[in-house]
């Protein structure tokens, strides 16, 4: 088996190759490469190898970019330090990954997965798995709003994204409101304030609420396949959440 390592630190790409040799003694590690371009070089000039061990952040760029730029038909395992959403993006789409620091555990069971399911011979990656990988770590590592700076009358005050339980659009104006039971008007519609948010910690439930996770009480089924739900802070008012919208809503709650 011919493999090549895509790693940009020296002691982890050197670490890297013991460990997948002590796996493979038959294995051969025809490459160590460090960056974007180096590794789109070294493939234009030379046979593909049967696997290719990948580092996500390059020295020169990510490595999405080498896919851009050469068409690649070898399975890659990917080494990576991203936390587990973007984990979850790397099984749905069936790329295989391991978490940094590497465990030689880990290593050998991507190895035997790499050998019984695609075979030295497979087609790898396709197009449409890297894309969704891609537009997945993309939206994750996206900068959200951590803070809300407030007035109140002459003053301004910064409030905790942490100590939110709701957004709500009323009379045309946006509110904040926290866990101690405190509202504020903010400027931006919640249309303009969805993008803005952490999709783990807040949901749409519907055109006029936006709820945090922890302010979600009670959940009851409700007719035609709708959700009824209670948030904290808002006892005298039940929420709905649409039929369209339950099944990711409910996905959102068991994350």
């Amino acid at each position: 088996m011919q493999i090549i390592i895509i790693e940009d630190e020296p002691l982890a790409a050197k670490r890297l190759q013991k460990l997948f040799l002590e796996i493979e003694k038959d294995a051969e590690v025809t490459a160590l490469l460090d960056s974007v371009k180096r590794t789109v070089e070294w493939l234009s000039i030379n046979p593909a190898p049967d696997l290719m061990l990948m580092d996500i952040q390059l020295s020169d760029g990510l490595c999405f970019d080498i896919f851009s730029a050469t068409s690649i038909q070898t399975p890659v395992i990917f080494t990576t330090a991203y936390d587990e959403f973007a984990l979850k993006a790397f099984k749905v789409n069936s790329v295989d990954y391991l978490l940094k620091p590497i465990d030689k555990n880990e290593l050998e069971k991507a190895i035997s997965k790499f050998k019984t399911q695609s075979g030295i011979k497979s087609s790898g990656i396709s197009p449409a798995q890297m894309n969704n990988v891609i537009e997945l770590l993309t939206r994750q590592h996206q900068q959200y709003k951590t803070r809300f700076l407030v007035k109140l009358g002459e003053r301004l005050e910064p409030v905790s994204v942490n100590d939110i339980h709701y957004f709500f659009a009323e009379e045309k104006l946006t509110f904040l409101a926290t866990q101690q039971g405190r509202k504020y008007v903010i400027e931006p519609s919640l249309d303009e304030l969805e993008p803005q948010l952490d999709p783990l910690q807040f949901f749409r439930l519907n055109r006029q609420y936006i709820a945090s996770f922890h302010a979600i009480g009670n959940i009851f089924s409700h007719l035609n396949g709708k959700l009824k739900v209670q948030v904290k802070g808002l006892s005298k008012e039940d929420l709905y959440v649409s039929r369209e919208r339950a099944p990711e809503f409910k996905k959102w709650l068991d994350r």
